[in-house]
């Protein structure tokens, strides 16, 4: 893979992983007009394990304090306060509705990867889901109450979101801005809504590239510069897209996001119609 095409790419999964556009759509349409044939397994994975650093990097914090706060919980459970403490500290329940929350998108995994893949071999569908993204980007905004955050939070919530992210394995869905959207819809405040959204792709990132771990050394063997490079160019790709996301949530509004969805996914889905 050339040098210059793997950066590229780096760059488009670093900012469509977070960015809510769909970056499974974006990396369909651009491998699709690169001309690139082949499929590199190490790249991917290398560039999911990008978009991971450049989560965990952000939210390093409090990453580390809910890692601490799970195996404080676990400890809880023989103690016999397991509820009582999951009230008190913030960072035990957030860590225990992580886990919760990600249960759908595994089953999801497990069951169903044949046929999502089946889904990634051109670009209509992707395109025809990246139109009903930016739908479900513009109208829960509307329809957003906007307050719930992590001291009022239940399972039903985190689990809502849970199966938003489920269903954003779909080629087109935006992972983000559909997790962002569930949480919009369950009523939760717009900015715990992305951060919580941000916290729940770092279990699901880190599966889909350990699923794919398989290949990666003869990968990289044969492509390490274009890879690596790629790898670089995600995470700091990853790390903008992150504090652009959270500044437009906190002073405007995902509209944009919605506007563009329609648009490219309009342009790409006719496109492939009628040539």
């Amino acid at each position: 893979m050339d040098i210059f095409i793997a950066i590229i790419i780096g760059i488009i999964q670093g900012l469509t992983e977070f960015l809510p556009v769909s970056s499974s759509a974006h990396l369909v349409f651009s491998q699709t007009f690169l001309g690139i044939a082949e499929h590199n397994l190490a790249f991917d994975v290398l560039l999911h394990l990008g978009t991971l650093v450049a989560v965990i990097g952000y939210f390093f914090t409090d990453i580390v304090n809910m890692i601490y706060a799970f195996f404080l919980s676990i400890a809880d459970i023989f103690k016999g306060n397991f509820k009582n403490e999951l009230k008190k500290d913030p960072y035990k329940k957030l860590a225990w509705f992580t886990i919760i929350a990600t249960i759908p998108v595994g089953l999801v995994g497990i069951f169903l990867n044949d046929l999502i893949e089946s889904l990634f071999t051109g670009v209509t569908i992707p395109a025809a889901f990246l139109l009903v993204t930016g739908c479900l980007l513009y109208f829960s905004q509307r329809y957003n109450t906007g307050d719930v955050n992590l001291n009022n939070l239940t399972i039903k919530e985190a689990l809502f979101m849970g199966l938003g992210q489920a269903c954003a394995i779909l080629p087109g869905l935006s992972r983000s801005g559909t997790t962002i959207a569930f949480g919009y819809l369950a009523g939760l405040d717009k900015e715990f809504a992305a951060k919580f959204s941000f916290i729940l792709s770092v279990p699901a990132i880190l599966g889909a590239a350990v699923v794919q771990m398989d290949g990666i050394g003869a990968g990289l063997a044969n492509n390490f510069w274009p890879c690596m490079l790629g790898f670089l160019a995600a995470v700091i790709s990853g790390l903008f897209a992150i504090k652009i996301l959270l500044k437009l949530i906190q002073e405007r509004s995902l509209d944009i996001f919605a506007f563009y969805c329609w648009i490219v996914g309009a342009i790409i889905l006719i496109s492939s119609l009628i040539l």
